[in-house]
């Protein structure tokens, strides 16, 4: 049953609550109930003499740079150091405290900030003659940190061991089993990497029709590929970027086409356990919408629900797991993407600094409230453990 956050109680001067697709009964009474609640939804940003209340992460684009950013539960935001290059993934620790923000392709830097007392603790480099991909994951004891880094010349793709009780040295490396790895993740006993292959926007993409994508299915022990999985010859020209894993460990891949010929593909798929892909289904009008592009996707707290971001369609949409569409909201630049506490919640943000709440019952979605901030946001918010 649908009830109310604990985390989002906007007051009406400082909420500017406006509701999509309200049509069904329950969506209206859940969204009725958060707009009652009385706390605001954007507060003063911490001062970092104090302790943040770390609630999510995310990168951004600030004055003079870029930096991670920790939000409260409020959505107050704080901005942890300043760096020159772009900021895509924050990946929070184990230990609770820590996190780890990666620079996107053809970044270099990775960032260990105390997401507490919002200071900047390291910061390590890829591999000789790599560059990361924006991505990173822990291991599930923290002891390891796992990126993936690719080939500054070749596009080959490599994960990287790092051990961070030793300034992140690497440890062991094995191939991603493709070109232009993006994003990784653990699912029960098995390592996911999505290699992208051809990466758009460079002058190898520029009139390709196959982008050489895969999902490598590895053994998180040996480094050995169990499996290697690509999309049909009328799929060809997706790359395979951005991962997401369920409670029950579900995964599902987003992808970016290298086409921009009108033809509504198919951008999510549920990745099986032998790395096969099952398409999510949606209206074509949908697909196309997305224009070409999902930025990043999310499950809700419950695992019952996945939402996926364009930044350049300008919205968001939602699918039951099973790969149900339910529906789509506009959300200009919206790309960020992470759960709430809440089951059938998400946090959404954009480039434009918009912050927003999103929820749904299953059968309809709706946009709780919008507000507005400084921060140009990245693709990617997470919610901390």
């Amino acid at each position: 049953m649908l009830k109310p956050s604990d985390t989002f109680r906007p007051t009406e001067k400082d909420t500017a609550m406006r509701l999509s697709d309200l049509s069904r009964r329950s969506l209206l009474a859940r969204l009725g109930g958060l707009a009652l609640a009385p706390r605001a939804l954007l507060g003063a940003a911490h001062a970092q003499d104090h302790a943040l209340d770390a609630e999510w992460l995310a990168t951004a684009g600030v004055e003079g740079g870029f930096a991670p950013v920790v939000l409260a539960p409020d959505y107050a935001a704080t901005q942890v150091g300043l760096g020159t290059q772009r900021l895509h993934w924050v990946e929070p620790a184990p230990d609770g405290r820590s996190a780890i923000a990666v620079a996107r392709r053809p970044g270099t830097t990775a960032i260990l900030f105390d997401r507490i007392n919002g200071t900047v603790t390291a910061t390590f480099e890829p591999g000789e003659g790599r560059v990361f991909s924006g991505h990173g994951r822990f291991s599930d004891d923290g002891r390891r940190f796992l990126a993936v880094e690719i080939d500054r010349i070749s596009g080959q793709g490599t994960v990287t061991l790092r051990d961070p009780a030793a300034g992140f040295a690497i440890r062991t490396e094995w191939a991603s089993s493709g070109i232009g790895p993006h994003d990784l993740l653990r699912a029960g006993d098995a390592l996911v990497v999505a290699n992208g292959g051809v990466e758009p926007h460079t002058p190898e993409a520029l009139g390709a029709e196959v982008a050489g994508a895969s999902i490598a299915v590895i053994d998180p022990a040996s480094g050995e590929t169990r499996a290697l999985a690509q999309l049909g010859a009328d799929l060809e020209s997706l790359s395979l970027r951005h991962l997401a894993v369920a409670v029950d460990g579900l995964v599902v891949v987003a992808a970016q086409d290298l086409l921009n010929d009108g033809l509504a593909r198919p951008l999510l798929y549920a990745v099986q356990p032998e790395g096969a892909l099952r398409a999510f289904d949606a209206p074509d009008a949908e697909w196309r919408g997305l224009r070409t592009y999902i930025g990043s996707v999310a499950f809700d707290a419950s695992g019952a629900y996945v939402a996926a971001a364009s930044p350049r369609g300008n919205r968001v949409c939602l699918w039951q797991r099973d790969g149900r569409f339910i529906g789509s909201v506009p959300m200009v630049d919206g790309c960020g993407l992470a759960a709430t506490r809440e089951a059938g919640q998400f946090l959404a943000t954009s480039g434009l600094g918009e912050i927003a709440l999103m929820v749904t019952d299953g059968e309809g979605v709706g946009v709780a409230a919008r507000k507005s901030g400084s921060l140009r946001f990245d693709n990617h918010a997470v919610l901390v453990p």
